[in-house]
């Protein structure tokens, strides 16, 4: 919860020797590519088959990760919706639904967007370290602000969730936190839906940007599972850690 005994570094005491969390990246797209459109108001990119899957994984974490950005254009809730899976979290000694973490740089985000006031579930704001002390100030009372480098290192931030005993992170976006998990080789496991449409539109987000990725033709993934949800297709891919930092 948030108070004065987060106010460190990250990278100290136990956050130095424990295992960083297996990470899963979840992502729904068009057949092109598209996560959504540039039109006022959300895509549906899922359905409702699918949503329900995204449920189960969520109650399978133990804390979601999204961009700042996400949270300004969707303003997401992050919740576990079946009461039947938070009912079985809590009989786990979890909480109903995961912690909910994102990284900003400024920290110019809404403290009554729901990621905040959506549901009792522990929040965590990584920040640069010449931010945190502004970004402690706005978020003081609603997340725990924890400085994580300059720029922000995504390994301070693993180190630092798995000194927090989170074991498994979803991360779910959008495309630019998607590109620097994926690039700096720092995910185990994608799980990515393909919905039956073209969005046809270079301006609207893409699930990935340009970058270098470890996921190359000379070390592709391997695809674990496929199932068709509908109208959607899943396919789960396993990340080899060939050239990923770990």
């Amino acid at each position: 919860m948030p108070g004065a005994g987060h106010h460190g570094h990250p990278l100290s005491g136990l956050s130095r020797v424990a295992a960083r969390p297996h990470v899963l990246a979840s992502v729904a797209m068009s057949i092109d590519g598209y996560i959504d459109d540039v039109r006022e108001g959300r895509l549906m990119v899922s359905n409702e088959e699918d949503l329900d899957r995204v449920d189960e994984a969520r109650a399978g974490v133990d804390a979601i990760l999204v961009g700042a950005n996400t949270i300004r254009r969707d303003n997401p809730r992050l919740l576990v919706r079946s009461v039947a899976r938070q009912e079985e979290r809590i009989r786990r000694g979890l909480a109903p639904h995961p912690m909910k973490v994102t990284l900003t740089g400024r920290g110019d985000l809404d403290v009554t967007a729901l990621f905040f006031s959506a549901g009792d579930s522990e929040k965590l704001v990584y920040t640069r370290d010449r931010a945190a002390v502004a970004v402690r100030r706005t978020f003081a009372d609603v997340a725990t602000v924890v400085a994580a480098g300059e720029p922000i290192d995504l390994g301070v931030v693993l180190d630092d969730l798995g000194a927090r005993r989170v074991e498994r992170l979803m991360v779910e976006g959008g495309g630019g936190i998607h590109t620097q998990f994926l690039s700096a080789g720092l995910v185990d496991e994608i799980h990515l839906v393909i919905a039956p449409f073209f969005v046809g539109d270079c301006d609207a987000p893409r699930f990935v940007h340009p970058g270098r990725f470890p996921q190359s033709p000379e070390h592709p993934m391997t695809l674990m599972e496929t199932r068709r949800l509908g109208n959607v297709v899943l396919l789960r891919y396993l990340v080899s850690r060939a050239g990923g930092a770990r």
